[in-house]
Formats: C-alpha cells, structure tokens, sequence
C-alpha cells in the first residue's frame, strides 16, 4: 500500500477539512477522488487496502469528512450539504488544471458523492456510487439503524452489530475467529461515527438525483444486511442513464466480492 502522506487541511465553513493525496504509480495525472462512509476512521479504514490497486491509473485525492479524527469542526449536526461541501472544496483544490475528476463513494459516501455531482455536475467525469441510499425512511434502515445507535455505551455490542450490519452472514461463517475479533474491533462509538449514524438516519437525496448528468455507476449489494438494496436501486432509478450492478455481497462489497467490484468500477472508469 503507498504511504499516506501527512494530511493538508482546507477550512470550508465551519471544519478544518484534511485530505491526503496519492501520488499515480503510472504519473497519470488523472484525478480519482475516494470518499468514505459512515465511521471516524475515514478515508484509510474504507480504501487504504485498494489504493495501490486505483493508484495505478490515477493520482488520488482522499477527503477526511467531519466526523473523521482527521478533521476538526464546530461539531454542529452533519448534513448531507455539509459533507458535499467539503468533497466539492477539496476536489477544487486538487483537481489538474482545473480539469473534472472521477469520482467514487461508498455507503454514506456514495450518498454524498452524488450529491457532489448534482450541486457541481462541471466537477465529475464520471460517478460511482457504491451501497449508497436514497433515503432513510425506510423503516427496516431505522430500526436496524437505531438499534445500532442504541449500544453507543457498550463498545463490544456496538462492533459485533456493526459487523453483522456490514458483513453477509456466509462471509462471516467463512473466516476464521482472529479475523472476526479484527472485524468487531473495527468500528468504534466514538463522536464522530455517532454524528455520521445521526445523518445516516436523516439522509433524504431524492431531490438531488435528477440533477446529476454524469456518467453513473451504481453498484448495490443483494446481501446487504445495512442498506436495503431497493434504497440503492432507487439511487439507479433516479439518475438518468445511469448503469446499475447488483453484486451477490454484503455491505462491504470490495471485502467480500472485490474481484467483481473491482472489474464493475475499473470497466466503467476505463
């Protein structure tokens, strides 16, 4: 995996808003921005094991959105608005010449990333989004969702829930037990996972969706246990002439099927 370099900071509104870049292995000077999920680990928990894999064709550009250790705001309740921002002051910093970039994100970040390309379509290239949700009304999100939310005081529960959430059962069953401890250690109630569970819990793009006109990538997963997989098909529906891939995995595609996630996203960005 390449060395991530020491973040640079950009202040937009009220955070003090870090993101790394990764220099391409191949000197393209194509722009691939990766934008995370919900989690304080951010950018490197989410895509560091993937990183040699996207550097080879393009140099990266790693937002680390409020909510991640890295960066510091006013602690304020998060909005989708607030998460496009940053991904869309960041982008603007790093973009080569001034040229639009690629643009990926996953679960809450595939959310945001489309709500980038629909407040700024003359940034993006091309989208992908990956285990986003349209909305989070549905009522088997909430509850699971909240369920969550509700072991905040017992940090155990609240990783071993996090792994059935993010993880098929078949997946589970498969690894060995070292490997689950890793994976229920992985996630932490800690404030700024809260405040992104918070606006995954209030999240409503609907309005945005048919003002994005990139070319889009939607990628749902059939076995996803935390987002229904209608949620994302509806981000599908409401992109026109968007191309759609339903993967047979759980939440975290590219753990459980990073092959085909891998050919899905390289073939649309080629």
């Amino acid at each position: 995996m390449p060395a991530l370099s020491t973040p640079a900071t950009l202040s937009v509104a009220a955070a003090q808003v870090a993101y790394r870049v990764v220099p391409s292995a191949s000197g393209s000077e194509r722009r691939l921005v990766l934008v995370h999920g919900t989690g304080s680990g951010g950018a490197e928990f989410v895509w560091g094991q993937l990183l040699d894999h996207f550097a080879a064709t393009h140099t990266l550009v790693l937002p680390e959105l409020s909510g991640t250790v890295h960066t510091v705001d006013d602690g304020a309740p998060l909005t989708v608005e607030t998460l496009a921002n940053q991904v869309i002051a960041v982008i603007e910093a790093e973009r080569a010449e001034g040229e639009p970039v690629d643009l990926i994100g996953f679960s809450l970040g595939g959310s945001v990333v489309a709500a980038v390309a629909a407040l700024r379509p003359d940034l993006v290239v091309r989208l992908v989004t990956m285990a986003g949700f349209s909305r989070s009304d549905h009522l088997g999100f909430q509850q699971s969702v909240r369920l969550w939310q509700s072991l905040a005081d017992d940090p155990e529960r609240f990783g071993r829930l996090a792994a059935v959430l993010a993880f098929s059962p078949g997946f589970l069953g498969a690894i060995d037990a070292p490997t689950l401890d890793f994976i229920n250690a992985g996630m932490v109630p800690d404030e700024g996972t809260l405040r992104h569970i918070d606006l995954d819990l209030r999240l409503d793009i609907r309005g945005l969706l048919p003002r994005v006109t990139a070319p889009t990538l939607v990628v749902g997963n059939a076995k996803d246990a935390l987002v229904p997989v209608e949620l994302t098909r509806e981000i599908a529906h409401g992109i026109a002439g968007s191309e759609y891939v339903e993967l047979d995995s759980g939440h975290v595609t590219f753990a459980e099927q990073p092959d085909a996630a891998l050919k899905a996203v390289d073939d649309f960005l080629s």
